[in-house]
């Protein structure tokens, strides 16, 4: 089961009501932050979120909404006791940004690994049995958006494996996609298993304006989040000028990717009450959330 929560849903500044946009994704115990703007480690608490449970955090880009609160998150973290690697994932050159950051944290407990990532196109790694990818996205400075896949393995059929004879102890080593051999006879996965489940895939889009590559990339997402600055088509070419999208726009990228379903989120501090969209939202994507800060799913 993969567990999602939004830590925050605002914009530019944190609001008394409205902690900076960020995503929680735990997934088998660990845990993945997407951003980190100033007061992230305290938004993850109200949550009731285990703070020890992050190993990985991805930077979209070094607006100050978005990165200013990392010094203050990593010595939370080594106040709760880390002492195992983080790693830290943005795109080429955010290694001095970051190093600049640690000024007012030197002393950590714990090592800090820093990948940086191409802005040359989609780029994929692996993390904890899932794939992350990576695009650049056409925001006002070097931006990226990223995407988690988890491969779910096939239904395990243990009919099928005792009709077989099969001893219990290789079931597990079977239902891992690992040939086995007992007896002289060999076993491939494929004899012990049902139909095939399909990926789960999260989307996470933010700063950036549409772009027809955008629906590609977020592709069958399960959950798309995304951002929204404002509920109004008036504000679209203001928009455009500073790198962002409004409702309707996700919307479109919801709608041109297959999404299952629309998170939106990182919405313009006078943007008081996005709940007035909901209606307005539903007819142009029925499965569209107005998110709120700790928005939360859990994808199985």
């Amino acid at each position: 089961m993969i567990n999602v929560t939004l830590i925050g849903t605002g914009g530019m500044l944190p609001l008394p009501d409205r902690w900076l946009t960020s995503l929680w994704v735990e997934y088998n115990g660990n845990a993945c932050l997407i951003d980190c703007g100033e007061g992230t480690q305290i938004a993850i608490a109200q949550h009731k979120l285990k703070l020890s449970h992050l190993d990985t955090i991805l930077i979209t880009h070094t607006h100050a909404d978005h990165i200013s609160g990392l010094a203050g998150l990593l010595l939370s973290l080594g106040n709760c006791g880390k002492t195992n690697t983080l790693k830290i994932y943005g795109y080429t050159g955010i290694t001095d940004t970051i190093r600049q950051l640690l000024c007012i944290c030197p002393v950590l407990p714990f090592e800090l690994e820093i990948h940086e990532l191409p802005l040359d196109g989609i780029n994929s790694f692996d993390w904890n049995e899932m794939k992350i990818s990576s695009i650049p996205l056409d925001h006002s400075i070097d931006c990226l958006g990223y995407s988690f896949t988890l491969c779910r393995k096939p239904v395990f059929a243990p009919e099928k494996a005792k009709a077989l004879g099969i001893d219990v102890k290789f079931w597990k080593t079977l239902h891992s996609g690992n040939t086995v051999t007992i007896d002289g006879k060999t076993f491939t996965p494929d004899m012990v298993t049902a139909e095939q489940r399909s990926d789960i895939k999260i989307s996470y889009i933010t700063d950036t304006r549409y772009f027809d590559g955008l629906a590609d990339f977020a592709e069958n997402s399960d959950l798309l989040i995304c951002e929204g600055m404002y509920g109004d088509d008036e504000y679209i070419e203001k928009m455009l000028e500073k790198g962002h999208m409004v409702f309707s726009q996700s919307a479109k990228l919801a709608e041109k990717s297959h999404s299952k379903r629309l998170w939106l989120t990182h919405y313009s501090p006078a943007l008081t009450n996005p709940m007035d969209y909901e209606e307005f939202m539903k007819k142009l994507f029925p499965e569209t959330t107005i998110s709120t800060d700790g928005e939360s799913t859990i994808l199985k």
